[in-house]
C-alpha cells in the first residue's frame, strides 16, 4: 500500500476543493500536518447506506386529513372568563 501524501496546512488552506476532488477520484487519504506534525486526514468515503438528502425522511412523516384550525373541544384557562 502506498504511502499517504502529507501536505501543509498552509497549503491545504489553498487547494482544499481540488484536494477534496482529488481524494475522490483517486480514493487515496492525505495527510494533513501543521509544523510538520499530522494533526488531520483527509479521506475518501465510503458511500455505503449514504441516502441522498432530498427524500431522505420519505415514509417517516404523514400529512393529517383533519382540519388543523378546528376546535377541539377542550376548556383552556383562557376561555374560563368568557
Amino acid at each position: 500500500m502506498a504511502r499517504a501524501r502529507q501536505v501543509g496546512a498552509g497549503e491545504f488552506k489553498a487547494t482544499c476543493l481540488r484536494l477534496m476532488d482529488e481524494v475522490e477520484e483517486t480514493g487515496q487519504e492525505i495527510i494533513i500536518t501543521k509544523r510538520n506534525r499530522p494533526v488531520a486526514k483527509l479521506a475518501p468515503v465510503k458511500d455505503e447506506g449514504l441516502r441522498p438528502f432530498i427524500g431522505r425522511s420519505r415514509g417517516m412523516i404523514s400529512a393529517s386529513r383533519e382540519d388543523l384550525l378546528a376546535p377541539i373541544g377542550e376548556d383552556w384557562e383562557v376561555d374560563a372568563d368568557l
